[in-house]
Formats: C-alpha cells, sequence, structure tokens
C-alpha cells in the first residue's frame, strides 16, 4: 500500500508528538526518584547495599550508577511504545484506505477489488473482501441466468403450445362453423386437431417430467436391473420405428452378465429419450446400437451410437440444455420440444452419473456413466467433481 504525503506527515507528527510525551515523562519520572532519594537516607543506604551486592561477569564487576542503567531501560521502553505507537497508527491508515475501497465498491463499482498488499491478519481481511465481493458478483450473474433461464422457458413453452392450440382452434373452429364439405374433411380436421392436442399433451408430460426430476430431494425407487436383457427390451421396442426410418437397431451382449441398481422406469425414460433421438436425427444412418461394459466395479457404460450426420461441434456443449435443438429452430417436424436430454441428464445426475456426448463424421455416441449400486459415486473427468446421488456437485 503505498502512503499518501499527508499519510506521511501523519505518521511523522505521531512520532514526534510521542517522543516529546515521552521524554517529558522520563523527566518526570527522574526528578521524583531524585527527589525521593535526597529526602530519604534510608532509601540511599538501601540502593548502594544492593548495588554492591551485585556483581556482573568473572571479573566481579560492580553496578555503580543506577542513573544509566534506568535510563538504558528508559530509552529502550521509549523506543518500544514509539513503534508500538507508529505501527498502530499505519494500520489505523490501512484500515481507512479498505473502508474507503469498500464504500467505492458498495456504491456499485463491483468490477473494483482491493489490489494493495498488506501485512499480517489484514491481509487476509482484504483477501476475504475480495472473495466475497467475487461470491456477491457469482450470485448477480447466477440470479440474472435463472431470470433470463425463466423467461426463455416462459417465450417457448409459449411458443410451443401456441402453434399447436392455434391449429386445434381453427380446425374446430371449421368444423363448429360447419365449413367442410363432406365428411372426409370433417375426419380430416378431426385428426388434425387430435394430433395437435396429443402434440400439446407429450409437451406439457415433458414439463411435468423436467421439473419433476429436478426438484430437490426427489427419490428413487432402486431395483437390480439385468442391463443385457433391459438393452433386448428397448431393441424389441424401437425396432419397428427404427425400420421405418431405415435405422437397424441392434445390441451386443456381454460374456458375463452386468448388474445395476438403478430406478428401472427413470431410465429406462433416459433410454427412450436418447434412443428418439437417434431415430429422429439420424436421417442418412443405417445403424444405432447399444453397448455396455462394466468399467470397472463402481462404473457401468452405456452407450446410445448411431451413424448419422455429425452433431456440430459447437453444440455438443449446450446440448442438454433445455429446450435447445441442434437445428435451431422451434418447428416440430424434428422432434419435441428439446426437453428430453435435458430430462435424460437430470436423471442419470439422480443416480450420481453423468452422460458424455462425442460425435464425428463415423459416430455420435452418447455414453451414460452410472454407478453400479446405489452407495458408488463417480467423478465426471469434464468438471473434475463428484456428483452426488442428488445431482449436486460437491
Amino acid at each position: 500500500m503505498k502512503l499518501t504525503g499527508r499519510e506521511k506527515t501523519e505518521l511523522f507528527l505521531e512520532g514526534v508528538v510521542t517522543v516529546i510525551l515521552l521524554l517529558l515523562l522520563n523527566l518526570s519520572i527522574i526528578v521524583l526518584i531524585n527527589e525521593t532519594l535526597s529526602t530519604n537516607p534510608g532509601l540511599q543506604d538501601g540502593i548502594f547495599i544492593i548495588k554492591r551486592s551485585i556483581v556482573i561477569g568473572p571479573n566481579h564487576y560492580q553496578i555503580w550508577s543506577w542513573e544509566n542503567i534506568f535510563i538504558a531501560a528508559m530509552f529502550v521502553f521509549d523506543a518500544a511504545v514509539v513503534y508500538w505507537r507508529l505501527i498502530r497508527r499505519y494500520h489505523q491508515i490501512e484500515l481507512r484506505h479498505i473502508i474507503n475501497e469498500l464504500h467505492y465498491i458498495a456504491n456499485g463499482h463491483l468490477d473494483h477489488r482491493i489490489d494493495f498488499h498488506l501485512s499480517g491478519n489484514t491481509q487476509t481481511v482484504v483477501e476475504s473482501i475480495n472473495a466475497l465481493v467475487d461470491s456477491v458478483i457469482d450470485s448477480i450473474e447466477e440470479e440474472r441466468a435463472i431470470e433470463h433461464s425463466k423467461d426463455e422457458l416462459i417465450t417457448n413453452v409459449s411458443h410451443d403450445l401456441r402453434t399447436p392450440l392455434t391449429s386445434i382452434l381453427g380446425y374446430l373452429g371449421l368444423i363448429q362453423d360447419k365449413q367442410y364439405h363432406s365428411e372426409e374433411d370433417l375426419l380430416k380436421y378431426t385428426e388434425i386437431a387430435y394430433l395437435k392436442s396429443k402434440q400439446m399433451k407429450s409437451l406439457v408430460d415433458n414439463l411435468f417430467e423436467y421439473t419433476k426430476v429436478q426438484q430437490t430431494g426427489t427419490q428413487l425407487s432402486y431395483n437390480r436391473i439385468d442391463v443385457d436383457q433391459m438393452l433386448e427390451q428397448l431393441v424389441a421396442s424401437f425396432e419397428l420405428e427404427a425400420n421405418k426410418h431405415g435405422l437397424v437397431i441392434t445390441t451386443d451382449g456381454n460374456d458375463s452378465k452386468l448388474f445395476i441398481e438403478a430406478d428401472a422406469e427413470k431410465l429406462g425414460r433416459v433410454f427412450n429419450n436418447l434412443i428418439a433421438n437417434a431415430i429422429k436425427y439420424g436421417v442418412g444412418g443405417k445403424h444405432i446400437y447399444l453397448k455396455a461394459i462394466k468399467k470397472n466395479d463402481e462404473e457401468a457404460v452405456i452407450e446410445v451410437i448411431n451413424d448419422g450426420p455429425k452433431i456440430p461441434k459447437e453444440s455438443l456443449n449446450q446440448i442438454f440444455e433445455r429446450f435447445y435443438r441442434v437445428e435451431g429452430s422451434r418447428n416440430k417436424d424434428t422432434g419435441g420440444a428439446g426437453l428430453g436430454l435435458a430430462i435424460a441428464q437430470s436423471i442419470v445426475q439422480l443416480h450420481g452419473g453423468y452422460i458424455d456426448v462425442t460425435s464425428d463424421d463415423e459416430f455420435t455416441t452418447f455414453a451414460i456413466h452410472i454407478p453400479i449400486t446405489r452407495n458408488d459415486q463417480i467423478t465426471d473427468p469434464h468438471s473434475h467433481q463428484l456428483i452426488s446421488k442428488q445431482g449436486e456437485k460437491k
């Protein structure tokens, strides 16, 4: 910390005043002692006897002048007092600087930091203040992000509900006004309204599922799951849908059985979302592969692989955000509301695991890393943090 000229003068005057006061105090003490000794011969004799009885060193030096020793002791004491007073005043100046900096930050300059370095505990105070300001900034940014996310959620939900609702009202209005020419037109309008209603229900269901898995304290119903059998069931469930899109879905069996403890219903939702995405966005591809391996005694890795188009690199870090779509539009021809992967990630995190995605010109792979037992916890290498059972990072 650099002192101003005024502060240097303040320290100098503090030292001068302290020295003058100490000199006056010392002179007063010496005068009082001399006056006491001159009026008390018995005390003089006692001091003389004490001096004769004190010897110093191997040569037995005796103390003949108590005044010199007393003056030397007072000099040491005075020096200590002056040093203490100057240090005390210096710390007061430091504190004044810190208070001024705090006032400056409190006036709205949250990007400012206390940049001077002090000694001792005062530096700890400075570092704590800077850390507190950083924490406040992070909290403000997080609050802004939450507010933005909330606004985005309302906008996206409003758009996704308004589009099918407009179609439903339009076609039902045509039916009510008898604006159809045949029973075939009536059935057509009714079918369109019905399909749009199913689309709205799907969005509402996804929103409900997403908010449910995002709630703190969400409970899982653990079961012992045969992973190979689960993958075979998934292949059977999606085989017809995949064939309609020109895709072949297969699973590779393991030499040894792999069992995990997980919530079967919620984990099934994860794979339903991932496989459905692979079918919808795997246009041009030929295969979807389901694989499961036991990485170690604590972790299993289950992969959903397709050979469809590559996911752009700039989209990989955002693909699990709610309402995000790689195609960057809000139309429903290519998929749902953009909540499927966000739901899948939240469910896996509830189990204490994480989802990793890689994509190149050959394959796009979603790898679900999940603990084998409910008591296991695994580390996401991309975040270098331990993920707890409730999806919170420790």
